[in-house]
């Protein structure tokens, strides 16, 4: 696979919400496809599914009914070493509970994924760390950080790969407006550079992505 042009959601719905309508959701019931270089805002109250929608985009979870296909390719199919390549080489993620070890400083957390994948220049971590607002923070322990500092670890963390598709659940929940606006303009900058599509979820703080396409669930 070069690359990850479409992801399609066809009549999928958690399998939790079974019996339920959505009668106003572009996306559960309904049939989505999300195309590479799009940016996408998807928004619904807490419970609503997004995470649920993120995880199994991502392929961890599958407790779903419908079909979510990747350029036309039922993504049930894939096995373990295809996912593996999908989430090296075409699927960035940033889930809600930002899965960072408290233990490490912000800098081991980004380049236990870095080392992976090969993607940035320590200078040009650094360089995002700063542009965040805590390249201070670089050698200080991810558990003693505020949850805002942490989500701005995260996001460096995140965009240390190459994708075609980058999943962002609620990823300035705890950010202030101006915050929010420097997080979105670096994720949409590393994504142009790769023609890729962002994926946003949000309870209320979305991510101050520029005109991005709605999506209610």
């Amino acid at each position: 696979m070069e690359h990850i042009e479409t992801i399609t959601v066809r009549q999928a719905l958690p399998m939790v919400f079974a019996g339920q309508s959505f009668p106003h959701s572009r996306v559960w019931l309904s049939e989505l496809t999300l195309h590479r270089g799009d940016l996408y805002k998807i928004e619904a109250a807490s419970g609503g599914g997004k995470s649920s929608l993120c995880a199994y985009i991502y392929g961890s979870r599958e407790d779903y009914q419908g079909e979510i296909l990747f350029n036309n390719e039922d993504i049930r199919t894939f096995d373990i070493a295809r996912w593996q390549e999908i989430r090296r080489k075409h699927l960035a993620y940033l889930p809600q509970d930002l899965s960072l070890f408290p233990e490490l400083t912000a800098i081991e957390n980004i380049q236990l994924k870095n080392r992976l994948t090969d993607f940035a220049t320590e200078s040009e971590i650094l360089g995002w760390l700063r542009r965040l607002g805590i390249e201070f923070r670089a050698n200080f322990p991810c558990g003693r950080m505020s949850i805002g500092q942490q989500q701005r670890v995260a996001i460096v963390r995140a965009i240390c790969q190459p994708f075609d598709f980058i999943l962002l659940d609620e990823p300035v929940s705890h950010l202030d407006s101006e915050n929010n606006l420097i997080a979105a303009s670096l994720i949409e900058e590393i994504a142009s550079r790769q023609n890729a599509a962002v994926i946003s979820t949000s309870v209320g703080n979305p991510l101050a992505l520029s005109a991005p396409i709605s999506l209610p669930l």
